[in-house]
């Protein structure tokens, strides 16, 4: 066997690495809402290529189709994130089509057909009453022009005519039919709540002309999350709750819900897009269901009966959206060295096969930097969580006697979860020569309900300090650079960013994708989804003027004194684009080194190719810069206030 050359001592950050920015934003097929239909198999395909356009891709008899071929986008903006925007039923599509906001269809491999109107109407999340020809889908409607959107749940005819069955609550989710037709369920909840604060369960009869009678709440409240409610192959309702304290799976025995594996795990994760799924029937007795321990998922067989669990070997650390159809599953599944993937099981043979990868071709395993997952202590005697990648480059080391650059990673959200699944976006810095820090901060999903509330009221404070703890832990271990430490997020972990730089002295650059910066601004720009989530993670009015002054760091831009870059989506109605404008002009005007890149067509995350290079390209250059390992020739973005070196 040959012998793998010796590596090349060089300085950290500067390591050459044939993980490009083209090649991670050419690896960066998003896959989303797997779908099985009899012995087809259909997903979502993100097209970054194609300006962020989204396809359905069908796999049938080992043949893979593109069934929505340009320009068809496959995408709904209900509630902004969307989700759940398709629906296969018999070989039958029904999917929201995003340049028009109409529901179409299609019959094997036809056209598609526009079904509704569209306009001001946006449409996710269906589900199909094939006794009385119609979908039912949540329905989000922005006719009011000076009002929020009105929500409710809608019919629609497979004649186009629609009917509205259920209105008055703020938001709806998640309406399942019976197998019988007899019974629909649904999700609601109201503002000020998120849904994974409170939700309440609905279950209503359905006439043979298809009207709701007898609604009836079967469980929820303001402080119960209540989520992904399916019907058993027998007509059981089963849903997951968070009751105990962990989101577990139940069931609805009589008049009241069983707990059916009480687990300190998580059966669910935040409902920020439609459409998540972690369990589906195998039978009236076997449910196959994936689960969060200590931020790593799980596979397991669950005994309806027994309550019992059997794990169901896998290599994945990370599943999304699995879907059961008789002995066959299929799932999202990614782990350090396995990007997400398509992945089918067949519970029979026991064989597991790959249909679709969100990355063709992987770098060698000796460039990628495997995480490892930690906890350390943060302020007020918390532990947090956070995966640690070190740096990684087959042909090269650092120098003797130096130590890498530190890139804390703070989550957007921020009741969300950062994983362990191979993103070549990560690796793209670790082969360079930069360490990374993934943080699960206060406040995350995965950890269960305590956790997640540890945010409350607390949004700027706790997930800032165990960034900052993570960055000090890592520098105390010897093992990062304490002169070189950054941060960057997006969105909420944007405001992380900010205020990690804001109000403490431990980093020396950061990075803000659409992040917030005014908190107050938030509130008056932000769509209706978000529009109160400040009163769970700042404080309700008036006590959260005071708090918004204190924890904004636009109203504290003199006490910034570290260089920052700022991406933003001018198409962005999450955070729009003011809130970054403001910032940088503070910036501009106090003399500290600032970049702005603004991306025209773009929203709150980056879709098209374009947009993944010139960010990456930019932030690469900008902290070498700030850190004098580069000079300004072909300059991929101007710094201004940068002193001449």
């Amino acid at each position: 066997m040959t012998a793998s050359p010796p590596k090349q001592a060089a300085e950290c950050g500067i390591w050459p690495s044939p993980i490009s920015a083209s090649v991670v934003a050419a690896g960066a097929t998003a896959l989303s809402q797997p779908m099985l239909d009899g012995a087809d198999i259909y997903w979502l395909e993100g097209r970054a290529s194609e300006g962020g356009r989204t396809t359905l891709m069908r796999r049938r008899g080992g043949v893979v189709a593109e069934m929505t071929p340009a320009p068809f986008n496959v995408r709904t903006r209900v509630h902004e994130y969307g989700g759940a925007a398709c629906l296969v039923h018999g070989g039958v599509v029904y999917f929201s089509h995003f340049a028009d906001n109409r529901v179409y269809t299609i019959t094997d491999d036809g056209a598609p057909v526009a079904l509704s109107a569209g306009g001001t109407r946006r449409y996710a999340d269906f589900c199909l009453d094939s006794v009385r020809r119609r979908l039912i889908a949540v329905c989000e409607d922005h006719s009011r022009s000076s009002l929020q959107p009105a929500n409710t749940l809608c019919a629609i005819g497979l004649d186009g005519s629609e009917t509205v069955l259920v209105e008055g609550a703020d938001f709806y989710a998640a309406p399942r039919l019976s197998p019988d037709g007899r019974q629909l369920a649904w999700l609601s909840w109201n503002h000020p709540h998120m849904p994974w604060e409170g939700t309440e369960l609905w279950v209503a009869n359905v006439a043979p002309d298809g009207s709701l009678s007898d609604a009836r709440v079967i469980d929820g409240d303001t402080d119960v999350s209540i989520c992904q409610p399916e019907w058993s192959p027998e007509g059981v309702l089963h849903f997951v709750s968070d009751r105990s304290g962990h989101w577990n799976l139940y069931l609805m025995a009589g008049s009241a819900p069983q707990p059916l594996c009480a687990r300190a795990a998580e059966f669910a994760t935040p409902m920020w897009t439609f459409g998540g799924s972690m369990y589906g029937f195998r039978s009236e007795f076997e449910i196959i269901c994936s689960y969060i321990e200590d931020g790593v998922s799980r596979l397991a067989q669950l005994s309806t009966v027994s309550g019992e669990l059997r794990p169901i070997e896998h290599p994945y650390q990370e599943i999304r959206e699995l879907r059961v159809c008789g002995g066959t599953i299929a799932f999202l599944g990614g782990a350090p060295t396995i990007a997400l993937e398509l992945a089918r099981i067949d519970l029979y043979g026991k064989r597991r096969e790959i249909l679709a990868r969100s990355i063709a071709q992987l770098p060698p395993v000796a460039m990628l930097s495997v995480p490892e997952s930690i906890s350390y202590p943060s302020a007020g005697g918390r532990t947090s969580h956070a995966f640690y990648y070190p740096p990684c480059n087959a042909g090269f080391e650092a120098a003797p006697g130096s130590l890498p650059p530190l890139m804390v990673i703070g989550h957007g959200g921020p009741t969300s979860m950062a994983s362990n699944t191979l993103k070549l976006a990560t690796q793209y810095w670790t082969s360079r020569g930069f360490a990374v820090l993934d943080v699960n901060y206060g406040g995350s999903s995965g950890f269960g309900r305590a956790y997640r509330d540890a945010l409350k009221g607390q949004w700027g404070v706790i997930d800032v300090e165990d960034c900052v703890a993570g960055a000090q832990h890592l520098a105390a271990r010897g093992l990062v650079d304490p002169e070189r430490l950054v941060i960057r997020g997006g969105s909420a972990g944007g405001l992380t960013t900010l205020c990690a730089l804001t109000f403490h002295d431990v980093f020396k650059a950061g990075a803000s994708y659409y992040g917030v910066s005014d908190l107050k601004g938030l509130d008056s720009d932000s769509h209706k989804f978000e529009s109160h989530y400040t009163q769970y993670l700042i404080a309700p009015p008036p006590e959260a003027e005071a708090l918004y002054q204190l924890r904004s760091p636009i109203n504290h831009a003199e006490r910034l004194k570290r260089p920052m870059i700022f991406f933003q989506g001018l198409d962005d109605k999450v955070v729009p684009p003011q809130q970054s404008e403001v910032m940088v002009e503070a910036l501009r005007r106090s003399g500290v080194p600032v970049a702005y890149m603004t991306l025209e067509g773009e929203g709150h995350g980056f879709r098209k190719a374009d947009s993944i290079i010139a960010t990456l390209e930019a932030e690469l250059y900008f902290y070498l810069r700030i850190f004098g390992l580069a000079s300004g020739a072909g300059a991929a973005i101007t710094i201004e206030n940068l002193p001449t070196q």
